[in-house]
């Protein structure tokens, strides 16, 4: 009873039936995996709606994991916009393979295999077992070849799969007979298979480990298979190593036991000090909300009494107005009054009268020809600006109490097929626990974007989905428990202008292995003089150039826009880097001049002019120059003479952009997305990155951001 939590699956919260191993070493279900891939995939083939959110009646998904779907599906939505194709309802297994391990609360990538690709975790399904039957120890299991009624069993054969009595055992497994030879065991229902086999060679039992996958492979796996690089040892070195150290671990633990019991009960303690200082927490937290709404109900008040006597005040003027306006009215007020006063027919007292009237008259004719109400209906002088007060309770938050604002950290972040950002506490203060990162797209026709919001338990963070040609601000606060920093600084990064085109460098096509020299990558490229340049530069009497060698790309372009990066060196001579057209290929490696020039051999007669000023227009493809910590923007007809207008800085990090479709490529500065220079090219054919190199000279291609949802310790 006390391991049970031990066998409990975090998606059904059940003990554990055929469970699998992920990538991530968490176990879950067979049928749970199943049934969290088909709700995640429903919820993007139904359109994201409500419903299809429900996850399956068995599955209990948390919130988080929930959110973690509906942002996966939206990925998976996005690929499948790109031609991906989803599953047939009546498929027996989900095509998704970015799962969500509900142990761990990451996203968990299941390879091209998917489920077919875990392994089945034996040993947990014997423990499970082993379980079952101590919790139903009363429940005999019963003879499955007894006639009625069947006897209690004593044994079962793992061959079988089947429990026996005594007597049934000895019919069906007489001596003398294979059968005989059986492996059987207690009784049991648990029918696991004997031999462990290779998830992607069905029938290849697994007998080696593979140290940097952390799996167990067979032996086609390493021959040609994904391991076939990788560094490998027998199972039974890896066996031993590792029941070695987990019986170390075991007996440490057993004896610090009085350790362990030590801080059991200051947990207690804990426990108790906790639920105290919480109820006294959540005490001040009300009396300090109780008096904010205090305050704001006497504003209230306030407002309202305000509001209430200019009405008040409005609403007499306009009646008395109103009333002296009745009055104008024949037979009514002071017309009428004047009109008694005309029938006066002594002169004195007419006099005497109509003065005074005569003063009322005027003044009320002048007030027709003006109109001008004696008060505004409108209260726009009453509307109460809550804007900055909503923006200061919205961020109204635990005191950090020396938490630091985090800050992100620019030379390590960066942005390329993906978003990777990193950020760092200040001081020596207590990190936090949990942090936000919160990012967003610039949109001019949209001012107020919503933050898009991520929970990172580490200090780096990889955002996928991101789109091209755009810009993101990202912030980042931390938090322990419940007390929070402010935000970080904003960082502006920006997205490629096209999707990220992935290759390595060709080591077939034209590489000269004597010239250059290749990572066992094929990611950097680096020429070098070697012997054959020295043998060539015994009949060199004036002097020499080296000739450009050149490298392309092992991957082609036939359509569409793309984006790569790489870096070049910044000891580098001279190099050149564009893009070439496949029909062009053979002439661009067989223009290679030889190593001594002819304007350098005596008697030549060559003119040494000629050379220079048809070299650049020769060349079929199109590239920019480098070198010496420089960028050079080739030079056009209608350019000045003075060549310091098309020299810039050499940017740290330089990117290409290909568009087949209209015809044009553009050099980048990477590391800031600014284009340097662009110009048409002919895409008529497939088109490969090309590369040339002359002296001493280095290219490294930008890697890709790999999506590393866990750092693993390496157990061998």
């Amino acid at each position: 009873k006390s391991i049970e939590r031990e066998l409990i699956c975090p998606a059904c919260k059940e003990l554990f039936t055929h469970p699998l191993i992920l990538p991530c070493q968490h176990n879950v279900c067979h049928k749970c995996v199943k049934e969290i891939l088909f709700t995640l995939e429903d919820s993007f083939a139904d359109g994201g709606s409500e419903s299809s959110n429900q996850s399956s009646p068995r599955i209990r998904i948390s919130s988080p994991s929930m959110d973690r779907i509906d942002r996966i599906s939206r990925s998976a939505s996005q690929r499948r916009s790109f031609g991906w194709r989803g599953r047939k309802r009546n498929s027996l297994t989900p095509r998704t393979t970015l799962f969500p391990c509900p142990g761990c609360q990451h996203d968990i990538d299941l390879g091209e295999r998917g489920i077919n690709g875990l392994f089945r975790n034996l040993t947990l399904e014997t423990i499970v077992e082993r379980h079952r039957q101590a919790a139903r120890a009363a429940i005999a299991i019963m003879c499955d070849f007894c006639k009625p009624p069947p006897q209690e069993s004593t044994k079962s054969c793992m061959d079988c799969s089947a429990s026996y009595c005594n007597e049934c055992f000895k019919v069906h497994h007489p001596w003398g007979t294979l059968k005989a030879q059986h492996e059987y065991v207690g009784p049991t229902t648990n029918f696991r298979p004997k031999i462990l086999m290779c998830p992607e060679h069905e029938m290849e039992r697994v007998n080696m480990y593979c140290e940097i996958c952390r799996r167990p492979v067979c032996h086609l796996c390493k021959l040609g298979g994904s391991h076939a690089n990788h560094r490998v040892t027998t199972m039974s070195t890896a066996y031993k190593t590792l029941k070695e150290k987990l019986s170390k671990d075991i007996e440490y633990l057993i004896s610090k036991e009085s350790q362990v019991k030590a801080h059991i009960s200051q947990l207690d303690l804990l426990l108790k000090e906790t639920e105290c200082n919480g109820e006294r927490a959540k005490e001040e937290a009300s009396q300090s909300f109780e008096k904010l709404i205090h305050v704001l109900e006497e504003k209230k008040s306030a407002a309202l009494r305000a509001i209430e006597a200019s009405k008040n005040l409005r609403l007499d003027k306009l009646r008395t107005q109103a009333e002296e306006y009745q009055g104008l009215l024949e037979n009514n007020g002071l017309v009428g009054y004047a009109q008694e006063v005309l029938k006066e027919t002594d002169q004195s007292c007419f006099v005497q009268t109509a003065k005074q009237l005569h003063v009322r008259i005027q003044k009320a004719t002048e007030s027709l020809k003006s109109f001008r109400p004696a008060a505004e209906s409108s209260f726009e002088d009453f509307v109460v600006d809550t804007a900055k007060q909503e923006q200061i309770l919205s961020d109204l938050s635990f005191y950090s109490n020396g938490l630091e604002i985090p800050e992100i950290n620019e030379e390590q972040s960066r942005i390329y097929n993906k978003a990777v950002i990193s950020w760092e506490s200040p001081g020596k203060t207590d990190a936090a626990d949990i942090y936000v990162l919160e990012y967003r797209k610039f949109n001019r026709e949209e001012e107020n974007v919503m933050w898009q919001e991520i929970e990172v338990c580490s200090k780096s963070k990889v955002i996928s989905d991101l789109d091209d040609d755009s810009s993101y601000a990202f912030r980042v606060r931390g938090y322990k428990g419940s007390i929070c920093s402010p935000w970080s600084k904003e960082v502006i990064l920006h997205t490629p202008p096209a999707p990220v085109f992935s290759f390595l460098f060709d080591d077939k096509c034209g590489y000269n292995s004597e010239r250059l020299l290749l990572n066992p990558r094929r990611t950097a490229v680096e020429s070098r003089a070697g012997f054959p340049l020295l043998l060539g530069a015994e009949r060199i009497q004036v002097g020499c150039y080296t000739t450009l060698d050149y490298i392309i790309g092992d991957t082609g372009i036939a359509k569409g826009k793309h984006f790569w990066a790489f870096h070049v060196e910044a000891y580098s001579y001279l190099v050149k880097v564009g893009v070439v057209s496949s029909a062009k290929i053979q002439k661009l490696f067989h223009n290679t001049h030889d190593v001594t020039s002819p304007r350098y051999e005596q008697d030549s007669g060559h003119d040494s002019g000629s050379e220079d000023a048809c070299f650049d227009s020769s060349q079929p493809f199109t590239l920019v120059t480098l070198g010496m910590k420089k960028f050079f923007i080739p030079k056009a007809a209608a350019d000045p003479k003075d060549a310091a207008s098309r020299v810039l800085p050499l940017p740290s990090c330089l990117g290409i952009c290909l568009d087949c479709d209209s015809g044009k490529v553009g050099f980048y500065d990477a590391g800031r997305m600014k284009c340097l220079y662009e110009c048409e090219v002919d895409c008529s054919g497939i088109m490969y990155p090309a590369f040339a190199l002359m002296g001493s000279a280095a290219i490294h291609l930008e890697e890709a951001i790999a999506t590393k949802y866990l750092e693993y310790q390496d157990d061998l």
